[in-house]
């Protein structure tokens, strides 16, 4: 039997459907094998506020790593930094999924080391960025080391407390029963040595612009002879900043901050900051998810890695070294 054109064509074109969805499939099947094989893991910061440079840079570091080593990185968090309850279930929701490993940015030091726990307890590996819990549980950690931070505040400030005024200090912290407020205000206290007997008062923003500047007020309102505040994050010192500027006191009260937001950028080539210490955040979370990675790999690695931080002066801020800290993104 002799098939028509048009009857050889239907023929052409069914078979051409046909090695199409042939490909089509083994191609999304390929694809989803290859899904499978990633490492999976999620990652649940004290909060993602696109408004906090440190937040933001290291979440951009966890991503760098996540797609140069090619594994699925999930990100949740709580709704802010003092949210240590929904980000407790957060981990519970976390080790459900079973992923190879969980990465944690604790928001309290002590309270959430028995979820954190659980992690282990289920046979998930669990890495910790920036903050540390009260027990020693993790696999790896990878933060400032802070304590050595603050004592750099500390250190740096006593170049200006020789002299005739008696110096009289406030702290404005951030999230009480955090790692990194307690290791900060221990190191500066250590930092300033005999000066610490000058600290007149030590209050919480928790992790708030908001509630840093109100409580900053509120201490120079109490203590008006308050003539050097201390900021202990980023939330902290700016919020304390714009509160000084606000009062008119920037001649009067000296202040050393901590992190690098474009805003305390602005606030030290002002001279509102004398200082300020920052952290790497890009390279801390690049290297929890490079951590993590070698962790499930059963790697040997360090347990614990210091991201490194540095003094930043109005002085030696435009030098190249620190102009690369203070802007990494700027050659990108």
């Amino acid at each position: 039997m002799k098939l028509s054109k048009k009857g050889l064509s239907a023929i052409t074109i069914i078979g051409i459907l046909s090695v199409a969805l042939f490909f089509t499939y083994r191609y999304m099947k390929d694809r989803e094998e290859d899904t499978n094989n990633k490492y999976q893991l999620i990652y649940i910061p004290k909060t993602q506020d696109k408004a906090n440079d440190f937040w933001t840079s290291l979440l951009e570091g966890t991503q760098e790593a996540a797609d140069e080593y090619q594994v699925d990185l999930k990100v949740v968090s709580p709704a802010s930094e003092d949210d240590y309850e929904g980000q407790k279930e957060l981990i519970l929701e976390a080790i459900e999924e079973r992923p190879d490993a969980i990465l944690i940015s604790p928001c309290r030091y002590i309270e959430e080391t028995e979820t954190a726990r659980k992690v282990k307890e289920a046979g998930i590996k669990l890495i910790l960025i920036d903050s540390f819990l009260n027990e020693h549980i993790e696999d790896a950690a990878v933060t400032t080391d802070n304590t050595e931070a603050g004592t750099k505040m500390g250190e740096y400030a006593k170049e200006f407390l020789i002299g005739d005024v008696e110096p009289v200090i406030g702290i404005i912290s951030h999230v009480k029963g955090s790692s990194t407020a307690f290791d900060r205000e221990e190191g500066l206290r250590l930092g300033l040595g005999s000066y610490s007997d000058h600290i007149v008062g030590r209050v919480y923003s928790n992790s708030t612009y908001e509630e840093a500047f109100d409580v900053t007020v509120e201490l120079l309102k109490k203590n008006p002879d308050i003539n050097l505040i201390f900021g202990l994050n980023e939330y902290s010192s700016v919020g304390a900043a714009r509160a000084i500027r606000e009062m008119g006191l920037s001649e009067q009260v000296k202040m050393v901050g901590f992190d690098s937001s474009k805003e305390e950028i602005r606030l030290l080539e002002e001279g509102v900051f004398s200082a300020i210490i920052i952290q790497e955040p890009f390279v801390m979370g690049y290297l929890g998810v490079e951590k993590a990675v070698q962790v499930v790999n059963g790697e040997n690695s360090s347990e614990k890695v210091d991201s490194g931080s540095i003094i930043i002066t109005k002085e030696n801020m435009y030098t190249e070294e620190n102009q690369k800290l203070l802007f990494p993104f700027w050659d990108k």
